[in-house]
């Protein structure tokens, strides 16, 4: 496995998951295929294709958190298939403050693909679990 190529998986990754917690839908969309496939929680144990399921809980959360959220991959595994896919995995840690302003750590298991399409990675699916 080249160290390059699995670095460059995870930055992109990372730049997704950052997207994510600070609901930054263009960066998300620019990243994601717009066949994203994915089994997550809140798809209460459906497949669910495309990016409309995902945009309603951007939508949700309005302005970033004060502070930023933080997300942080633990113990990230990468595994080329070939060179155009590749499997990400890992535990997410996302830190934040709950409602009383009281540090807190969430945590979800991932696994997210990407494939090379015309020459960029895309996010194509992902599995998450419901976490803590």
């Amino acid at each position: 496995m080249s160290a390059d190529l699995a670095q460059q998986l995870l930055e992109l990754n990372q730049r997704l998951l950052v997207a994510i917690v600070s609901s930054d839908w263009k960066t998300y969309e620019a990243l994601c295929d717009p066949s994203i496939s994915c089994f997550e929680p809140e798809a209460r144990g459906q497949v669910v294709i495309g990016m409309p399921f995902h945009k309603y809980y951007f939508d949700l959360h309005g302005p970033p958190q004060k502070p930023a959220r933080q997300v942080t991959m633990s113990q990230p595994h990468v595994r080329l298939m070939g060179d155009s896919a590749a499997v990400v995995s890992y535990v997410r840690l996302t830190q934040s403050l709950d409602a009383s302003g009281v540090p807190q750590t969430g945590r979800m298991e991932e696994t997210r693909v990407w494939q090379k399409i015309g020459g960029e990675w895309k996010h194509v699916h992902f599995h998450r679990s419901a976490g803590t």
